[in-house]
């Protein structure tokens, strides 16, 4: 099994159907899975499981070690775990028999194989940390998000329709230049343009949090990557460093710098 060379940037504990799944996203932006509390939650033995993703020549290779924040316990502790890439998830959950579970789990485990990639995926995508509702009855309500949501598909829709129009059209030539001209003018018109910071500013706020991490860690002995991460999205109302809004940028660069120069009593930092 690989370790992982990449931090975990954020944590989450996502509700489904009662029971509480934990997944994590690494630097990389890849999700992850720890793969025995599934078992434990289902009521199969991880070591048989064990075994079973070590023979499985796809499985095997993507099988990794990764720290997780456990909650479970009196006191919360980082544990190494096994975790699978969220994408191979179903191919482990179907994997798990339900006809050599308990009777009262055999509906829970095919739930599982129907539903848990899913729930697991948009609690990242959108947000959402339970199974119900399903993102389309939120869209039955009439609030203004819902609005904005439903008015932002319909401009999607008609600038789908007219590129598919256009590039008709064109000659082989000119589609390339062009269609990079039409999707500019649609994420300006719906104010995705400048709403986040760029690549190039995540990277920057990536860069000081691994620096306050790595300060951190010489004090505690721990991994403090995903602390540093929590206390950013928290003090700015976000769930991961690149949604935060461009507006903030500024503001935020100098909330970590400020933070690093408690930790090192270093007025010249580099960020």
């Amino acid at each position: 099994m690989k370790a992982k060379a990449l931090s975990v940037v954020e944590q989450r504990e996502v509700e489904f159907y009662g029971d509480n799944v934990t997944a994590v996203r690494m630097e990389d932006d890849t999700i992850y899975v720890p793969v025995r509390p599934i078992c434990d939650l289902l009521g199969v033995q991880w070591s048989a499981q064990s075994k079973r993703l070590k023979r499985d020549p796809v499985l095997a290779d993507a099988i990794i070690s990764v720290s997780v924040m456990d909650t479970q316990g009196e006191a919360a502790q980082h544990r190494n775990m096994t975790c699978l890439p969220l994408k191979y998830l179903s191919g482990f959950l179907f994997g798990v028999s339900s006809a050599r579970v308990k009777p009262e789990l055999r509906e829970k485990v095919i739930r599982y194989q129907r539903e848990c990639y899913d729930v697991l995926a948009e609690a990242f995508a959108e947000g959402r940390l339970t199974a119900d509702p399903s993102f389309t009855e939120l869209l039955n309500s009439d609030s203004p998000a819902v609005q904005a949501y439903k008015m932002a598909q319909a401009i999607m829709q008609m600038a789908r329709q007219q590129i598919l129009l256009e590039a008709r059209l064109d000659s082989a030539e000119s589609h390339l230049s062009d269609h990079d001209r039409r999707i500019e003018t649609i994420e300006a018109t719906l104010g995705a343009a400048d709403r986040y910071v760029t690549a190039d500013q995540a990277m920057q706020i990536s860069q000081s949090v691994k620096a306050i991490a790595i300060a951190l860690s010489k004090r505690s002995g721990r991994n403090e990557f995903g602390g540093v991460y929590g206390e950013l999205y928290r003090q700015f109302g976000i769930t991961s460093y690149k949604q935060l809004p461009a507006t903030k940028f500024d503001e935020a660069m100098n909330y970590l710098r400020q933070w690093h120069q408690a930790l090192t009593d270093d007025s010249d930092v580099e960020f």
